[in-house]
């Protein structure tokens, strides 16, 4: 008896994607003559059957829509999947949430079997990993069918399709200017590898921030944390400084609650000795010591605007054009920069 032979095993055997087999079993003209006739001849072989209830998925709307975030511990994503849900229950949808573990591996799988009639559409902040090896073949490939698609957060400006961001130029620009304001003239940056968008972006905003203010950017003061290293010992070599900073700005809670550790370890007193600063403002913020002022990301408002593109790609009201939705930040100031 011959193996059962699926789209997959299919594509694997020609190298190619599930999509040209797809294409080429339904006689489209967009595959060459000599490819679409090896498919078939070896589709008919094994028999091959297509899978109903696929089909049937395919062609039929779920009222599921998909969300792959790179992590959960972060209180920014769970606000945003928040946002997501409350938007999406209210017009009929239900959610269905995936995690890539910043792997660009699980992130190509996750939307391999979501997208393959499982969901209606899909929301996604990209993987690091995937930003790290800069290929975004999975997105394309949605794309290219007319998948719904939004990208949040990380996105690549280079995909057409919907997108929600923060304002993370600006973001980084306030919380710069407010720390320059109570008087910090050394601040250190502590942001992630340039790769990550919204770390560079938000570097861009504390440079601009910096320069307005007629200060030159000592590189010495930026540190490019390596997230699959050691945060502790990294963040530790702010405090070797020849001159150590009378601030830190860091681009996400956990770096700056690391910071403010490691300063109170070392004798520091904050915010008189040595002001911090961080982004997101969730738990880990309001219960530091002392309270970390933080910029705010509106993460339940990215949500329900991610929600809201999907749906009207979904339900074909969004028009061919593509939208990208930008929030805007506000800092709550907190007892860590109150001097």
């Amino acid at each position: 008896m011959k193996q059962r032979i699926t789209l997959k095993k299919i594509a694997r055997e020609f190298g190619v994607s599930i999509s040209t087999v797809s294409k080429a079993l339904k006689n489209s003209n967009e595959i060459s003559g000599e490819l679409r006739d090896k498919i078939k001849a070896f589709a008919d072989y094994y028999n091959y059957k297509p899978n109903s209830l696929a089909l049937q998925l395919r062609n039929q709307k779920t009222s599921v829509i998909g969300v792959i975030i790179p992590e959960i511990v972060h209180h920014f994503f769970s606000t945003v999947i928040d946002g997501i849900e409350v938007y999406a229950n209210e017009k009929g949808y239900n959610v269905m949430v995936c995690l890539s573990n910043e792997s660009f591996e699980k992130e190509v799988a996750n939307i391999s079997v979501l997208a393959n009639g499982t969901i209606d559409g899909l929301i996604v902040s990209i993987a690091r990993g995937t930003q790290k090896k800069d290929n975004y073949h999975h997105f394309e490939e949605l794309i290219k069918e007319d998948f719904p698609l939004v990208l949040f957060d990380r996105v690549n400006d280079a995909l057409k399709c919907d997108k929600v961001i923060i304002d993370d130029i600006g973001g980084g620009y306030s919380a710069a200017e407010h720390l320059l304001e109570i008087g910090s003239k050394r601040i250190a940056l502590l942001t992630t590898q340039d790769f990550i968008t919204v770390g560079a972006l938000r570097k861009v905003g504390y440079r601009k921030a910096m320069q307005n203010a007629g200060l030159d950017v000592d590189e010495d003061y930026v540190f490019k944390l390596d997230d699959a290293e050691d945060l502790y010992e990294q963040i530790e070599k702010v405090f070797e400084l020849e001159q150590a900073p009378d601030a830190i700005l860091a681009v996400n809670e956990i770096y700056a609650a690391i910071a403010m550790k490691i300063a109170k370890e070392k004798g520091y007193k904050i915010p008189d000795d040595i002001a911090v600063l961080g982004f997101t403002s969730g738990l880990i913020s309001e219960f530091t010591s002392p309270p970390l002022t933080s910029v705010v990301q509106h993460g339940f408002l990215m949500g329900q605007k991610s929600a809201e593109l999907l749906i009207n790609r979904i339900e074909h009201t969004a028009g061919k054009e593509y939208h990208k939705e930008v929030i805007s930040t506000n800092l709550k100031i907190r007892e860590s920069t109150k001097r």
